[in-house]
């Protein structure tokens, strides 16, 4: 298996609310896991609901017995969420903060995914395709038929989150699993890159560099060169299989 991870502040931003986690050894019942996260609130609010929440994601994976991918992931979730939304009770200058996630675990030949908000997982083999969906308001229109996706692009409330984690005591999480192919990529990306970077400038960059690190760097480049409107992370991962379907 192989992995990169970078983020950076973009050229509009002057905190980073990003926050990106990558281990290709075990984390507790884990074989691997990888995780972006994009905090949103006033201040330092949205820089500290993402780092805190990847942070109780891990404390409590590292905690769990279970086996199954799905319930460890599940539970992490939910407690991150638990613990964000009690922290924004406590401090008044975090009222309202919160942050998207969206992470995977690789086991054997399959990767297991979840999210929250509108960071994103894509799967890049001989073309591109978005696994997670967006829960936003535009997105949600472009499901319904309302607008089109060109138009989601530049809506003007393209900003508006339908789920996030830490602002509410439930929290609605997402589950994929991927068949994986023998030269699959995954990306884990926050809007700060898929709203900068078209999915085809995505692909051809993964396909046209030399290593995950020269992709990485090359997708922030862009998205800054592009505008740089938001924080940019950005999580690439090869894992190791010889399987030839994707389910």
């Amino acid at each position: 298996m192989k992995s990169y991870s970078v983020t950076d502040v973009g050229q509009k931003r002057q905190v980073n609310q990003d926050y990106v986690f990558a281990s290709e050894e075990p984390v507790g019942n884990l074989p691997n896991l990888f995780v972006v996260a994009d905090g949103m609130g006033g201040h330092k609010a949205g820089d500290f609901a993402s780092s805190f929440a990847v942070q109780i994601l891990l404390h409590t994976i590292l905690e769990d017995e279970n086996q199954n991918p799905i319930k460890i992931i599940r539970n992490a979730v939910e407690e991150a969420n638990r613990k964000v939304l009690e922290a924004a009770k406590q401090h008044a200058e975090m009222e309202g903060m919160g942050t998207t996630m969206v992470l995977v675990t690789i086991v054997d030949d399959y990767a297991y995914v979840a999210n929250v908000g509108d960071s994103r997982l894509y799967l890049i083999e001989d073309k591109i395709l978005q696994i997670t969906k967006d829960h936003s308001l535009v997105e949600e229109m472009v499901r319904r038929g309302l607008i089109t996706k060109e138009e989601a692009k530049t809506h003007p409330d393209k900003n508006i989150i339908t789920r996030v984690l830490g602002i509410g005591p439930e929290v609605e999480v997402d589950f994929f699993d991927i068949h994986l192919k023998e030269n699959s990529t995954l990306l884990l990306c926050s809007d700060g890159l898929s709203n900068m970077v078209s999915d085809d400038d995505i692909w051809r960059i993964a396909n046209t560099s030399r290593d995950l690190r020269e992709t990485g760097m090359r997708l922030v480049s862009l998205a800054n060169e592009n505008g740089g409107k938001d924080n940019i992370a950005v999580v690439l991962v090869q894992p190791d299989t010889k399987e030839v379907e994707v389910c």
